[in-house]
């Protein structure tokens, strides 16, 4: 093999590597296997019936601007957990949709979350909030552990951006492994929102 053709062969490989740890865009796989107790409706949502859900697992640490936060502090609120980098070009289209409806529904019983991942510091993250008017929490996981927490195949760790919604018991009650505009967004939402 020449230099040449070993150099674009060792090229193609970084790119294929480099599409495969960032893992950002729409669309996608459910991670893990095994019965998760998900239906996956035509419209890119995954639900769990209320009998069947797991619940969210630990969910607390530093938020990017450096406070405490413990997602199960929210129990009896609807909370939307949304999981973004500012490095995700499909979290940036998503943000305004983000800001939009968590600012409709702030004092109506929902709670919105941010969980900012794979950034190497808190000044993109912080960047990325200012500059897209998200108001709610985020907490920063640069790692992922937080994401690694919840039960095999009710979060793919490797999918940004991901949404989840947990009704008021802190259960996870439906999932987005994709971008997702106001429209999709509040299908996610209202559903659970009007649970008794």
């Amino acid at each position: 093999m020449s230099t040449r053709s070993r150099a674009a062969l060792l090229g193609a490989v970084a790119a294929a590597a480099a599409l495969t740890l960032s893992a950002c865009g729409s669309g996608g796989t459910s991670g893990g296997g095994g019965d998760t107790n998900f239906v996956t409706g035509d419209n890119g949502v995954d639900t769990a019936d209320k009998g069947e859900r797991a619940d969210a697992p630990d969910l607390s640490g530093k938020t990017i601007d450096g406070k405490t936060l413990d997602v199960a502090d929210y129990k009896g609120k609807v909370v939307v957990l949304n999981v973004w980098g500012s490095w995700c070009g499909p979290c940036r289209e998503e943000a305004k949709y983000f800001s939009k409806v968590s600012q409709a529904y702030e004092g109506n019983g929902v709670q919105f979350v941010g969980i900012n991942t794979r950034d190497t510091s808190t000044t993109p993250a912080l960047a990325f909030e200012k500059a897209h008017d998200i108001a709610y929490p985020s907490l920063y996981d640069p790692t992922g552990k937080l994401m690694l927490r919840f039960p095999k195949g009710t979060l793919n760790p490797q999918l940004i951006p991901s949404t989840l919604v947990l009704d008021r018991n802190g259960k996870v009650a439906a999932r987005a492994l994709e971008a997702l505009d106001d429209t999709a967004l509040l299908k996610m939402l209202k559903p659970v929102l009007a649970e008794k």
